[in-house]
Parts: structure tokens; C-alpha cells; sequence
């Protein structure tokens, strides 16, 4: 386990990126001697490394990284099935993967995890007494120690204590998330929002997903559900929605009811790129869903803009393009829907990511438990 002065050098690094002993110092307050002495500890234990040398007025400075394979991380996706196993490395790449059945049942997946762990670690000879915490990504609630699964729709759980029984099977620290979350992490510690503070992730699939990131921290709420916009009501009497409500922007936008709106239209569209294409055809049909999905979307973005004026607004999505009439209306949507003196002023970026972003950002809230420490109690 770390120190808190080191973990308090690791997140200054990771934060900023590489940095000398001299800017080190000053940034966590230290005298260059005492910032010189914890990094030596944690190059010793190969977490840090020394990397190119500037040069200019004065003495040279040698600037300090993370290692990129001094810490290694595991990361599970309950989201599919089979579920994804990957193992990343302090940058956040993935250098292992291997899947395992889903299992609602909670020491069922507790004992796959414990069988097909020794099989990813066999991949990377060194990752086994580099290996630093588990991380798990789930749809539903998660408490605030990233400890408990207070409910899960998909696995059918409630206040199901997985880290625990996880940690019991493997001997591993191990930390569980809800998915958007864990992929608000991951961006925030090795992607796109790396130096933007206040930021919200919305990640789109077949569910809608999202997080904040308020003040550079993750923001979760008094009891874990703070960002679950998929169960706003964009829709008064609505469509039923799987949560017990009515009219949910989930119900209307998500990949899911895009494509069960299309076969109620008799649209053989498996895709939202299949639904663009018959619209630029001049489908009536694609052209009404795409419009009032777009609008349900863009309509919960504005309200995301008004509730807590983030610096950026990053879409996720794994499949399909936002650059066609979806994507269209939901920027129109978005815009007409906020005050006038914020119209423009927030950047809605989509990105698109691959299979493993899940997993991958599984495995970022055990990296980001290893850099911030245990929660407080």
C-alpha cells in the first residue's frame, strides 16, 4: 500500500503528465529534498520512471512519468455476456483480455472471476506481483465506497456486497461501479477529459448512461445515483420503462427503443447507421424516430447544460455515427433548450469507442482507488 505522499506525487503526474523533480515540488508544497525522497521509494517500486531530459537555462531537468508497466489493473464487465476480462497497464491500454460467463448469482461470478483470473495473468509474466485491484462495471447503483450493489435491473440484485465477496475469493482489493461511471473514470484519468474539471459523460447504447465530474472529482451524490438520466421522464405517460415509470428518456432514445421503434414501423434496421440510411432515402418512418429520439436526447443534454454548466459534454457510443439526422437534431435539441446566454457555450463532443470500454473503464476505478487511496468511512 502507498503512502498518501505518494499517491498524492502519482496524481499530480497523472493529472498533469510528465513533470521534473523541481515542478513536483512545487506543486505538492515540498521541499525538492523531501518530493526527491518519495520519488526515489516509488521508482524503486516501479511505478515511476525517469524519461527525457529538458534542457535550458540552468542545470538540465529530468522529467518524471508513470511507468507504464509498474502497476497493472483488472477490469470486468458484467454488461454482456460473456463478460470481458481485461488487463490494463498504468497508461490504461489493454494488454491481456480473456471472457467469462455472466452469472447473476453473486459467488457464482466470485469463483469465475478467481478461475479465469491466473489464465489473463498468464499473459504478462510480470503482472502478478504488479497487480493492484480489481475493478468491476455493472448497470445499476453502486454505493458511495464502491462496495455494494444497491440495484442492478439486469443481474437482479439488491444491496449485494460483490466487492467483499470478490475480494474474499481472490485476495485482491476490489472495487465495483456502475458503468457510465467507470467510463467517466477512464476518460478522466487516461482519455479526452484528462484536463477538463468539470465535465459530463453520456454514454449511449443500448442503455443511456452517464456521470459528472465536478471540481476534477467524480461526483456521485449522497447515495450513489447522482447522473442517472436514462430514468428522467422526457415523456409524461409514456412508453413503460423497466425501472417501474413511465416515459423515461431510456424508453425513447436508447439504442434499445430506437430499434423496437423501428420494428414496430416494419423497418428492418439492426443499426442506427441502417435507420440514417433509409432517412436520407426519405423514410418517413426513420425520419419521425430519429426525431424524436434526437429531441428526447438533446432535450436531456440541455437540461444536464442548466443543472450544472459543465466545461464539456463527452458522448460515448459504440456503435453508430452522430453525424447523420440523430445527431443533427439532438445538437438542435440541446440548443433550443437552454438559456439563451448558454446556448453555444458548452462543447458536445461524441466519441466513438469499441467493445472493451466497459471493461476498460473497470479496470480505471481500480487504478484511480490505487491513486486516490481507500474511500473514508
Amino acid at each position: 500500500m502507498l503512502t498518501s505522499s505518494q499517491q498524492q506525487l502519482l496524481r499530480v503526474i497523472s493529472q498533469s503528465g510528465p513533470l521534473s523533480r523541481t515542478d513536483l515540488a512545487t506543486s505538492m508544497g515540498l521541499s525538492k529534498a523531501a518530493m526527491s525522497g518519495i520519488a526515489r521509494d516509488l521508482i524503486s517500486l516501479g511505478v515511476l520512471h525517469e524519461t527525457e531530459t529538458i534542457y535550458g537555462q540552468g542545470r538540465p531537468s529530468i522529467l518524471l512519468d508513470l511507468h507504464p508497466e509498474g502497476a497493472f489493473f483488472v477490469g470486468i464487465s458484467l454488461l454482456e455476456d460473456p463478460a470481458a476480462m481485461v488487463l490494463s497497464d498504468f497508461n490504461g491500454s489493454i494488454v491481456a483480455r480473456q471472457t467469462m460467463p455472466r452469472s447473476r448469482d453473486p459467488d457464482v461470478i466470485a469463483e469465475l472471476i478467481a478461475e479465469t483470473l491466473p489464465k489473463l495473468l498468464a499473459e504478462r509474466e510480470d503482472a502478478v506481483r504488479k497487480l493492484y485491484g480489481i475493478g468491476i462495471a455493472l448497470s445499476g447503483f453502486v454505493d458511495e465506497k464502491q462496495a455494494n450493489c444497491v440495484q442492478s435491473t439486469l443481474l437482479g440484485w439488491k444491496d449485494v456486497p460483490l466487492a467483499s465477496i470478490v475480494r474474499q475469493k481472490t485476495g485482491i482489493d476490489t472495487f465495483i461501479e456502475n458503468d457510465a461511471k467507470a467510463v467517466a473514470v477512464s476518460e478522466k484519468l487516461f482519455g479526452s477529459t484528462r484536463d477538463v474539471q468539470n465535465f459530463s459523460v453520456v454514454s449511449f447504447d443500448d442503455g443511456i448512461g452517464c456521470a459528472h465530474f465536478v471540481g476534477g472529482k467524480l461526483y456521485r451524490g449522497n447515495h450513489g445515483g447522482a447522473g442517472e438520466i436514462a430514468h428522467c421522464t422526457i415523456e409524461p405517460n409514456g412508453s413503460p420503462c423497466r425501472c417501474g415509470k413511465r416515459g423515461c428518456l431510456d424508453t425513447v432514445a436508447s439504442m434499445k427503443a430506437i430499434k423496437e421503434m423501428a420494428k414496430a414501423e416494419g423497418l428492418a434496421c439492426s443499426s442506427l447507421d441502417d435507420l440514417e440510411n433509409e432517412a436520407s432515402l426519405g423514410n418517413a418512418a426513420a425520419i419521425r424516430i430519429l426525431h424524436r429520439a434526437g429531441n428526447a436526447l438533446g432535450l436531456a443534454i440541455a437540461h444536464l447544460i442548466q443543472f450544472n454548466d459543465p466545461g464539456m459534454i463527452l458522448i460515448t457510443h459504440v456503435e453508430g455515427r452522430f453525424d447523420g439526422l440523430f445527431g443533427t437534431v439532438m445538437r438542435q435539441a440541446a440548443e433550443a433548450n437552454v438559456l439563451p446566454r448558454y446556448a453555444g457555450q458548452t462543447p458536445i463532443r461524441n466519441q466513438r469507442v469499441d467493445g472493451d470500454v466497459w471493461a476498460r473503464g473497470a479496470a480505471s476505478i481500480a487504478a484511480h482507488n490505487f491513486l486516490i487511496g481507500p474511500s473514508p468511512n
